[in-house]
């Protein structure tokens, strides 16, 4: 299995038979969808989805029930469902984006536990939603307007996976993400690193 991490949220997983790729967004790099099967969408915000190369894509698209794609046609995902895409068995966690301010209203997200040969990966998407099962692979976000770093480390320590690498961080320079990853790495209790886009974890 063959998981590539590309800018910002991005991520390509292969394991030989299928292809899927996890928020495609405007700040990731066209090449991510070469070669792809289907589309994981975990919340309708453009840097988790550039609609444009959606379409252009022409592949199937799964996203969260209620999810405003522009008319992108997908098919609707709802918090505890499990689904083949491309392949693989992919359940959804959580339900709503999670908010900076206590009285913002929030669009639908999903977490997705995928199911690979290596072990389960869990995307959070905009949430720190807990999966109920353990998860191999922890794509954990580094910075948003909704996050905190002690928050990204309890999130770690709380879904306990046996390796985590960081994601959502198109927003900070290489000083925030080495910061931030020294928190995750020293604080968090499992194996922790950040990849750059384009390779493989």
């Amino acid at each position: 299995m063959a998981l590539t991490r590309w800018t910002h949220s991005c991520v390509t997983i292969d394991d030989g038979f299928g292809v899927v790729v996890v928020d495609p967004g405007v700040w990731s790099e066209p090449q991510a969808l070469l070669g792809a099967d289907a589309v994981l969408i975990t919340h309708e915000h453009s840097d988790h989805a550039d609609m444009l190369r959606i379409i252009g894509s022409e592949l199937p698209v799964w996203a969260p029930e209620g999810a405003d794609l522009h008319g992108v046609p997908y098919t609707p995902i709802s918090p505890g469902d499990e689904v083949k895409v491309a392949g693989f068995t992919v359940r959804a966690v959580g339900g709503r984006h999670a908010a900076v301010l206590p009285d913002q209203e929030t669009c639908a997200n999903l977490g997705y536990v995928i199911e690979t040969a290596s072990g389960p990966v869990y995307h959070p998407g905009d949430a720190l939603d807990h999966p109920s099962e353990a998860v191999h692979t922890l794509l954990v976000p580094l910075q948003a307007s909704w996050l905190k770093t002690v928050e990204a480390v309890d999130f770690v320590r709380a879904v306990g996976p046996e390796r985590a690498t960081g994601i959502h961080d198109g927003q900070v320079n290489d000083r925030a993400t080495t910061s931030i990853g020294r928190w995750l790495a020293g604080s968090g209790g499992t194996a922790y690193c950040w990849v750059e886009p384009g390779r493989e974890l």
